[in-house]
């Protein structure tokens, strides 16, 4: 008898499945010359892709594989949250003193929750963090929108076009993750 989250996984890639070569289109970025200053910058580590520094307390990225997970705690990062519904961090910080929390974000359909716990754990969390997903585009980028608004005052088109046009590879298919970012929040505008 299959457990029903492999019911879950077996239903989202059928269902994501017409969407595959739309899902390729990332929304086009800013050069480097016209990305402004004050969005998260670029920095090279191994095994880390599509890192970027969003903050003193913030970074963002896609999945770290184990070297970058020993390179983050290096380089001083004390907390990692995992967005990936279907994929932990169990082996890769093995062996790494890292603080490790999962919010499981299913992209197509974000919980009301899963905002809320991101903000709680960025406020009770050993700091720096990295908080990332597969790619470090989408649901990255979202929760990262959020933190701009919430807790660097932001308004939410200014947190939105960093998050879809900053180069982090924002797919255009998830549409629906601006809407979400914005609804309900305070620097609505």
């Amino acid at each position: 008898m299959k457990e029903p989250r492999s019911k879950l996984r077996i239903f989202s890639l059928l269902f994501l499945a017409p969407f595959l070569l739309s899902a390729c289109a990332k929304a086009p970025s800013l050069s480097s010359g016209q990305r402004p200053a004050k969005w998260a910058q670029p920095i090279s580590l191994a095994g880390v892709p599509n890192l970027h520094q969003v903050s003193s307390e913030l970074y963002r990225s896609a999945q770290p594989t184990a070297e970058g997970m020993a390179a983050l705690e290096e380089r001083g990062v004390r907390t990692v949250i995992n967005l990936r519904a279907f994929s932990d961090d169990e082996e890769e910080v093995s062996g790494t003193t890292l603080n490790t929390e999962r919010i499981p974000i299913l992209t197509w359909s974000p919980d009301g929750e899963d905002d809320d716990r991101f903000l709680h754990l960025l406020e009770n969390s050993p700091k720096p963090i990295l908080v990332h997903c597969k790619h470090g585009s989408d649901r990255t980028g979202a929760m990262c929108a959020i933190y701009r608004i919430e807790k660097q005052g932001w308004s939410s088109s200014e947190a939105i076009a960093e998050m879809t046009s900053g180069g982090y590879g924002f797919h255009r298919i998830w549409r629906h993750l601006p809407g979400w970012v914005k609804k309900g929040r305070k620097g609505e505008e």
